[in-house]
C-alpha cells in the first residue's frame, strides 16, 4: 500500500471533510504568449492564484471572479469549465483544514490600480515557465500545463 502524502497524513486521522472554495487562474495573451497573473498569499508571501469561499447566491465561476477581484484587481471572463480541483489546508486554530478548490481560467480584461486587498498582496504577471517555477504545488502546475493547451486557442 503506498504511503500517503503529506495532505493524506494531515487529515487521514481527522475524519474531516474538505471545505470547498472556489479559485481563479487569471491569464492574458500578450504578443501571442500566454502568461499568468500570481498574487501573494497574507500569511507567508509565497506564489498562489485568487480562491475563496463560495459566496451564497453565486456558483462557482462566479465566486472564483469576485476573488480575482477582491484578491488581485482583476476583472474578466470566467471560463465555466473548471482546470481542476486544488487539495490544500488552512490551519484553523491548532489543526489544519481541509480544502477542495475548483480552480476556473479567467481571461482578464481589466486590471485596475486600486482593489480590495491592494494593501495586502504583491501581484506579478508571469510567463507560463516562470509561474510553473514559483507556483510550488503540484496540482496547480498541472493546472498551468492545461491552461497552456486551452488559452492560446
Amino acid at each position: 500500500m503506498p504511503r500517503p502524502g503529506l495532505l493524506g497524513r494531515l487529515f487521514g486521522g481527522l475524519g474531516r471533510r474538505p471545505v470547498r472554495q472556489a479559485g481563479a487562474i487569471p491569464y492574458a495573451v500578450r504578443d501571442g504568449a500566454v502568461v499568468v497573473l500570481l498574487i501573494t498569499s497574507r500569511r507567508t508571501g509565497r506564489w498562489i492564484f485568487p480562491k475563496g469561499g463560495l459566496i451564497d447566491g453565486l456558483d462557482e465561476p462566479a465566486a472564483a471572479a469576485r476573488e480575482a477581484w477582491e484578491e488581485a484587481g482583476v476583472r474578466g471572463r470566467v471560463d465555466p469549465v473548471r482546470l481542476g480541483l486544488h487539495r490544500s489546508y488552512k490551519m484553523r486554530g491548532p489543526r489544519p483544514a481541509p480544502l477542495e478548490i475548483a480552480m476556473y481560467p479567467l481571461r482578464v480584461e481589466h486590471e485596475a490600480d486600486d482593489w480590495p486587498e491592494r494593501d495586502q498582496r504583491r501581484r506579478c504577471w508571469a510567463p507560463l515557465a516562470e509561474a510553473r517555477r514559483r507556483v510550488r504545488d503540484r496540482d496547480l502546475v498541472r493546472m498551468i500545463d492545461r491552461l497552456a493547451e486551452t488559452a492560446a486557442s
